[in-house]
């Protein structure tokens, strides 16, 4: 098999208000590159030390299959392996994943819109389970390219006047939600 070229997702997530939001929104409007609406339909298969998520891209007619090969709030960056499928596949592919019991599963729908702003890759964000919140990237190749991403993020997060989660408040946070997800669909609310 030839050796395919790793695609490193260098991450950071920041959460906030409704006038936050706005307020983001406005200024990535103004001064940023619309990378358009970007809305998905999610389902989130968990494991200890990796995510898998069967995404259907709605904005964009079309889903995949992702596996990330880190966990959030285990660090920033994640190695990520992707797998096209058509969107007549999408309802097949989550019957299909949650038939083998792998992982628990959670599903999420994200309204979103990207930008690029100074090299960052933006995704503003609204969903349930998270509310409001933007996801800063950056793509790299070598896991020696990390500090600079880092470094060109926390550049832009001082611009939107944001801060960005911690390891630990976002292990927290993800945690709460995986065990409250669980306990609305073992009481039928879900």
């Amino acid at each position: 098999m030839a050796q395919q070229q790793k695609n490193i997702e260098i991450e950071f997530r920041s959460r906030f208000d409704l006038a936050k939001y706005k307020e983001l929104k406005e200024f990535l409007d103004a001064n940023a590159e619309d990378r358009g609406e970007d809305d998905k339909d999610v389902y989130f298969f968990l494991f200890p030390n990796k995510l898998l998520k069967v995404v259907n891209n709605v904005s964009k007619n079309n889903a995949k299959i992702v596996l990330k090969l880190n966990k959030i709030g285990k660090g920033s960056d994640f190695e990520e392996i992707e797998v096209p499928i058509t969107q007549k596949h999408f309802e097949r592919a989550v019957k299909m994943f949650i038939a083998l019991k792998i992982g628990d599963h959670m599903h999420s729908f994200q309204k979103r819109h990207n930008y690029l702003y100074k090299g960052v890759e933006l995704a503003l964000k609204w969903s349930e389970i998270w509310g409001y919140h933007l996801e800063l990237e950056i793509v790299v190749t070598d896991q020696n390219q990390k500090a600079a991403a880092e470094s060109k993020i926390f550049a832009v997060t001082k611009d939107l006047g944001i801060k960005i989660m911690t390891d630990e408040e976002l292990k927290e946070f993800t945690e709460k939600a995986e065990a409250d997800y669980k306990k609305d669909k073992k009481n039928g609310d879900s």
